[in-house]
């Protein structure tokens, strides 16, 4: 990205022209070969007052917008979180699933163009479009153990708390993982949003979150997915974090679509082994599946292994499974457990030993209870 490495060589690329509004803009369009869909990495130093930028793959699209006022927000509580100048300073357009993603800057018409200050010195592209992927995926898929959401229709309400998550870390590359559209005691319908340590663990990685919602299965055994399908931009603000049960905990910035569900969460008696669980997660950035397995055991989780423990000492929960597994892109998704007619959060993924070659491996889940308890209950229930 040398052309646009500094704002120098970046202003020398804009030209200005009168917009529609009475103001100026100028638009950057920048294209990767063979790629399905790219984000820019937008380091701003400065903006005039009133300034916007916007991001599109073509201008009949969809369109995001963010302000010059909102980007000194997100630069604030990036480096608020720990991150450096530079990282602070970076907004992450969305993608766009073309490959080419079109900046676009305008200011007002008595504004000195000479104060804009930023430059793209990164972008993080996608090699395979969704639909290349779900191809890739489905064979694998038909053959697999894991199951899709549209052939367990008795879990369609946690489906629609459930999100997968794209995000971009500090290398520039783009991640998956999936969270949970949390509830609090008031239902509120605050955003608060629930995943992995692992996944998330920086302020300045959640302000790079996009969240993909009903991305399942249109039919049982069908290709395609839903049509109801929708993606949320504008990142999250990270409210908590904790290695110790691989918790992160966050806000996201913009509502979720219509026609989701805030989850309910879990955090009275202890579980016994033996007590049935359920997850719903997107393996390998998949549309939605269900995981049914049952609780072993408690377990303490170091930087590369699990050893057994009780439920006095133990931080997470440790699964083995019925019917599915989990994969990579399955970090964070929440284990539910059915009390009466209703689900329950009681933990969320940080992984383990399954697959569909080894469907007898363990996971294990970073308990809810102990992060309720440790923080997350300023937010969910305050005061009480």
């Amino acid at each position: 990205m040398a052309d646009t490495a500094t704002p120098d060589a970046t202003a020398r690329l804009l030209r200005w022209q009168a917009g529609l509004q009475g103001t100026q803009v100028a638009a950057l369009r920048f294209a990767a070969e063979g790629a399905h869909g790219v984000r820019l990495g937008v380091l701003v130093q400065a903006l005039p007052e009133g300034a916007v930028l916007r991001a599109y793959g073509t201008p009949q699209g969809d369109v995001v917008q963010v302000s010059a006022r909102q980007l000194q927000e997100l630069a604030a509580r990036n480096a608020q979180g720990g991150a450096d100048d530079a990282a602070a300073r970076t907004w992450w357009s969305p993608d766009f699933g073309i490959g080419e993603t079109t900046l676009e800057i305008e200011v007002a018409s008595a504004a000195d163009t000479d104060a804009v200050r930023l430059s793209v010195p990164r972008l993080s592209h996608f090699t395979q479009s969704p639909e290349q992927a779900e191809g890739a995926l489905l064979p694998k898929a038909a053959g697999s153990c894991n199951v899709d959401l549209a052939c367990r229709p008795e879990y369609l309400e946690q489906s629609r708390s459930v999100a997968r998550m794209l995000f971009v870390r500090e290398d520039g590359k783009t991640y998956l993982c999936t969270g949970t559209l949390m509830n609090d005691a008031a239902s509120s319908g605050t955003p608060y949003f629930l995943s992995a340590n692992h996944c998330v663990d920086s302020q300045a990685v959640a302000s790079t979150l996009t969240t993909d919602w009903f991305l399942r299965a249109a039919t049982c055994g069908g290709a395609g997915t839903d049509p109801a399908a929708k993606r949320v931009s504008g990142g999250a603000t990270l409210l908590y974090a904790a290695a110790r049960t691989d918790t992160a905990f966050l806000r996201l910035n913009n509502p979720p679509p219509a026609g989701i569900v805030y989850a309910g969460s879990y955090f009275g008696a202890l579980l016994q082994p033996g007590t049935e669980l359920a997850a719903v997660h997107h393996p390998a950035g998949d549309p939605q599946k269900v995981s049914l397995g049952t609780l072993q055991r408690y377990s303490v989780c170091g930087d590369s292994f699990c050893s057994s423990s009780n439920a006095a000492d133990g931080t997470y929960l440790t699964l083995n499974w019925r019917s599915g597994v989990v994969e990579g892109g399955s970090s964070g998704s929440a284990a539910f457990v059915t009390l009466g007619q209703r689900r329950y959060v009681v933990g969320q993924l940080l992984g383990g030993s399954s697959s569909c070659a080894v469907p007898t491996g363990v996971d294990h889940y970073g308990r809810f209870d102990l992060s309720y308890r440790d923080a997350i209950k300023r937010w969910l229930s305050p005061g009480g």
